[in-house]
């Protein structure tokens, strides 16, 4: 199984790592051509600006959106989180595959950037370290949309919706690898449904989500 990670601008290195602490080939996307084998796709931080150039000038969009459409995994961090928006406030999205209204730099300028100990639930008892730089924030998720974190003042910062995965935070640049572990379980969900017609979800609790 490989997965790849959008290397045009950001922190892809650093996702790349967390692949292969956790043993699972990560392949670096430049071209179309690049995504041919891989089995779930990571966004990473950066520029959102600069990512939505890019993936334009490289004819990425259709084949991501593709990508996305047969089911398998995508995950955005940061920047990520707001390239997959279906409404970014004040600009055009980007690739709308999560259904949530994201705000640009919520938390002010890089001097600003913090860290903090985040609840995820269903990533297991143990907090989860983020690290948020020149984060954006979810002002609004939709009804189909699962909401796997809050800051304390209850501000939406980590998502899911069906194959999409997002976060407001780098858990890459924190050594943190279990929001990885969950792509790969997707990725060979999704590679390998089982038997049965259906393409078998990773385990939510739907119900138990804070929303």
């Amino acid at each position: 199984m490989k997965i790849g990670v959008l290397a045009l601008q950001g922190d892809f290195r650093e996702h790349l790592q967390a692949l292969a602490a956790i043993g699972v080939e990560g392949v670096p996307v430049r071209l179309p051509a690049d995504l041919r084998d891989v089995s779930g796709l990571i966004l990473p931080g950066g520029e959102s600006t600069t990512m939505r150039r890019l993936i334009d000038r490289w004819q990425l969009r259709q084949p991501i959106l593709d990508l996305a459409s047969r089911g398998a995994p995508v995950f955005g961090t940061c920047a990520g989180m707001i390239v997959l928006a279906r409404e970014i406030a004040g600009e055009e999205p980007i690739l709308p595959l999560l259904d949530i209204r994201v705000e640009r730099n919520a938390f002010g300028r890089q001097l600003d950037s913090f860290e903090g100990e985040l609840q995820i639930p269903v990533l297991g008892d143990q907090a989860v370290h983020g690290v948020f730089i020149r984060a954006p924030i979810v002002e609004k998720a939709g009804p189909a949309v699962d909401v796997l974190g809050r800051l304390d003042d209850g501000r939406i910062i980590a998502v899911r919706e069906r194959n999409i995965l997002a976060t407001a935070f780098h858990p890459e640049l924190a050594g943190e690898t279990r929001f990885h572990r969950l792509v790969a379980t997707m990725a060979s969900e999704h590679d390998d449904p089982g038997e049965g017609s259906g393409r078998r979800h990773h385990p939510l609790r739907r119900a138990s989500q804070p929303r």
